[in-house]
């Protein structure tokens, strides 16, 4: 499997920040035909999990660790992508793990809040996270939030 790093903002290089954007814009906006503000300025804010390729050293798996009181009252995750090219082999999994893992060490919590497609549900569900929310439109995909918590 592909070895993560995390890092804060202030400590992604220029390369680093600009893979990361062109990773989110290539998914969220483009794959998806979604129009809406990826940059939304709380990155600065947040610690950045990825992982890359171990030959090309592309970054191919990302997701946005979320201080409390930010988006949600507790931790949040966010952001959950992988190059298309690398699906359904396990790296999704992997990378939420260790987002999980992460999360819990960064800001010692006991519950991590998601905004989750729906369409996600069965995935997250299977990593523990439980729906807390009714479904709700998010720049036209529908979300719902969910839970978890860490004993």
């Amino acid at each position: 499997m592909h070895p993560f790093t995390v890092k804060a903002f202030k400590d992604l290089s220029v390369e680093d920040l600009y893979e990361i954007l062109q990773l989110r814009e290539t998914i969220f906006v483009i794959e998806q035909n979604c129009v809406y503000h990826d940059i939304d300025g709380l990155d600065k804010h947040c610690f950045h999990l990825f992982a890359r390729d171990h030959d090309t050293q592309k970054i191919i798996a990302y997701a946005r660790l979320v201080p409390p009181d930010l988006k949600f009252d507790v931790p949040s995750i966010g952001r959950v992508i992988c190059d298309k090219n690398y699906r359904g082999k396990g790296l999704g999994k992997a990378l939420m793990n260790k987002a999980i893992e992460e999360t819990i060490h960064l800001f010692k919590t006991k519950a991590i809040k998601i905004s989750a497609q729906t369409y996600l549900n069965i995935f997250y569900g299977l990593l523990g996270f439980k729906p807390i929310s009714d479904c709700y439109d998010e720049d036209g995909i529908e979300h719902v939030d969910m839970l978890m918590t860490c004993e």
